[in-house]
């Protein structure tokens, strides 16, 4: 196997939404309602949604254009942009440079848990814009290019019933996954230890989707120090989601829920082979509590229920066997700081090499393990024989991976119309 022969399916990208993602998808009476962008007086798009302004966040969101001195929080223009962030074409043409066949994409707008919808004040109009994200996440991005997105939506948190009901309707629309709170109580809202949330898990199962956990909720678990660096907000998160696993996998709802699949997107996995090796030894240990995985230990709960997800994790790939093979999945986190595009094949291939990875398990890690979780076929529309990294890289001649300034896009991009929304 050489590694133009590998498959790469990524179920941890991001998509900065076009401001007209509404256009075809809110009933006519509503269209004046919609969230839209407007570019301030000092050049920077916002979103606007029920008189609440939020500055796209660019700087961490998008810098997959910009060189990395560039790098940062600071918000920005969508013409300061790759329009590979925004656009589905130019992103399907970024996908195949890179030699990635399938991408699951998380929302930035809208947040991992529906919080620009959330926290708005009128729940009805709310209401409508989460249900039209969704139609325009499956329905037009996903469904521009058959085979090539595997669709994730968000749910209405403030309501139970609702969010029952919007899993079970977009279900329909052929939607794998729903993106949600790693750590709910992290945020006000009730825990999963709580029970509150078991109609929308059970709603999940029923389905036959997957819960995605994406690090970046949690951060209210902890206190960090008030003179806490900004590395922290970058290095920590992946840590949090031990947190996670724990809720689940010591609380009822893995108990209550014996099929649910949970996707820990994103959160890496270097500390799992320490976790299952403290929760097995604490089970046998604390006898006293009598916990009861019946007749298993932690760690085999864990490997039925979770899939561990990774950017890079070189030391992770060579404890692969006490993670457990058939749970370990590649992610290329396009376009945020974290990815390794335009070279996430080069990426992955060093460390699977330097692990000692065979083809069987390159094969698993880069795409097996993902679509058999969430019960996507990938050569539905594409064949094998053209899914490779090989093959799509074979068809991006024309796309040129160069990084430019940001004031060098927003020249070129505003002098094509690219970008351009306000």
């Amino acid at each position: 196997m050489q590694m133009q022969d590998m498959i790469l399916v990524s179920i941890d990208d991001h998509m900065i939404e076009p401001p007209d993602m509404y256009r075809h998808h809110v009933p006519a009476k509503w269209l004046g309602d919609v969230p839209r962008v407007v570019r301030n007086d000092a050049g920077v798009d916002e979103w606007v949604f029920q008189g609440q302004r939020t500055s796209t966040p660019f700087g961490m969101a998008a810098t997959v254009g910009w060189p990395h001195d560039e790098w940062g929080f600071n918000p920005g223009a969508f013409s300061e942009l790759r329009p590979g962030c925004f656009d589905v074409h130019e992103r399907v043409r970024d996908m195949n440079v890179n030699g990635v066949l399938a991408s699951m994409c998380f929302p930035t707008m809208a947040g991992f848990n529906a919080r620009t919808f959330t926290e708005a004040m009128d729940k009805e109009l709310s209401l409508v814009m989460l249900q039209a994200y969704n139609d325009w996440h499956i329905d037009e991005w996903c469904a521009a290019y058959p085979g090539r997105f595997i669709p994730l939506g968000i749910v209405p948190m403030w309501d139970i019933d609702l969010a029952v009901a919007e899993v079970k309707r977009i279900a329909k629309k052929g939607c794998r996954a729903i993106t949600f709170l790693e750590a709910p109580h992290s945020q006000g809202w009730p825990s999963f230890l709580s029970g509150h949330w078991d109609p929308m898990l059970q709603a999940i199962v029923d389905e036959d989707m997957v819960l995605c956990l994406h690090i970046g909720g949690a951060w209210d678990i902890v206190k960090l120090a008030p003179e806490a660096p900004i590395d922290h907000m970058i290095v920590v998160p992946t840590q949090l989601t031990m947190l996670t696993a724990q809720d689940l996998l010591f609380g009822p709802t893995l108990r209550r829920f014996p099929t649910l699949r949970v996707a820990l997107s994103e959160g890496g996995i270097g500390w799992i082979p320490f976790y299952l090796d403290r929760v097995d030894r604490h089970f046998k240990n604390q006898s006293w509590i009598h916990n009861d995985f019946g007749g298993r230990l932690p760690s085999e709960v864990f490997r039925e229920h979770f899939l561990a997800c990774y950017i890079t994790d070189p030391s992770g790939l060579k404890l692969r066997d006490e993670i457990g093979i058939d749970v370990i999945a590649w992610e290329c986190d396009y376009p945020h700081t974290d990815t390794t595009w335009p070279e996430s094949p080069e990426y992955a291939w060093r460390e699977f090499e330097a692990a000692g990875c065979t083809e069987d398990e390159v094969h698993k890690i880069t795409w097996e393990n993902a679509t058999k979780f969430f019960r996507w076929d990938p050569f539905a529309h594409t064949p094998k024989e053209r899914a490779t990294v090989g093959a799509l890289r074979a068809l991006a001649g024309d796309v040129d991976t160069a990084r430019m300034p940001r004031a060098e896009w927003r020249k070129r991009n505003e002098a094509a119309g690219i970008g351009v929304f306000s």
